[in-house]
């Protein structure tokens, strides 16, 4: 009979042997996986940008056919004319409700971006089978949606050249620069700067950063 450590110790070296040719095949790596292809990588880069539709896919819908696949798709959880049912959210209304004490942030009271409606449908609608639609329904959908919230033409007809130029009702209520100052931190282990030679060139004074409920930070004051 065999024992276990007869067994294990050939093995081990088996699998020693075959690490150090895979090594020597491939300096500087583990040896594993292989390098993604281009066609793989276009499998994962679904992204589209909102402010100017890069990475909307060729296609095409209207907002009649919108109705047809919404109606299908979509009027069980956010009703018939995007109202929302139940504990699903409205996909129209709430102009105008995003400063009172219960907003409702919809595609025409919310979103700054139509292109980004498309790109939210393309990856995570329908709910129950995400990523089944064809581009030229999701175009369909968008074009539905938007017309639903008075923001395109009944005419309207969504593709990657239109969607980037509907002017969304909330577009230029979002801040887009980053106003948080470069500390140009360093780590340093020994032979630091002196703290005493260290220059403030920036500070976020005056920039409403980390409010607090008692108002910006320009207001805080030393507890």
């Amino acid at each position: 009979m065999y024992s276990s450590r007869k067994i294990f110790l050939p093995i081990v070296a088996i699998l020693l042997a075959a690490g150090s040719l895979a090594g020597a095949a491939e300096p500087g790596s583990f040896g594993y996986g292989s390098v993604a292809t281009p066609a793989q990588i276009a499998g994962w880069d679904i992204d589209v940008r909102g402010e100017d539709g890069a990475g909307l896919p060729p296609g095409k819908g209207t907002v009649d056919r919108g109705a047809d696949v919404y109606a299908e798709q979509c009027a069980a959880c956010h009703g018939t004319f995007g109202e929302g049912e139940g504990r699903f959210p409205k996909l129209v209304g709430g102009v105008g409700s995003l400063r009172d004490e219960r907003p409702e942030p919809t595609v025409g009271s919310y979103w700054p971006f139509a292109p980004t409606l498309w790109d939210y449908i393309n990856r995570a609608m329908p709910m129950s089978a995400p990523h089944t639609l064809s581009a030229d329904d999701v175009y369909a959908l968008t074009a539905y949606i938007l017309s639903l919230n008075g923001l395109v033409p009944h005419d309207f007809v969504a593709d990657r050249n239109s969607l980037p130029k509907v002017k969304m009702r909330n577009r230029d209520n979002f801040i887009w620069s980053d106003p948080r100052p470069d500390t140009m931190a360093k780590p340093c282990m020994n032979a630091c700067v002196n703290a005493a030679d260290v220059r403030i060139s920036s500070t976020a004074e005056g920039r409403d950063l980390t409010p607090r409920t008692t108002g910006p930070l320009d207001t805080m004051q030393p507890k």
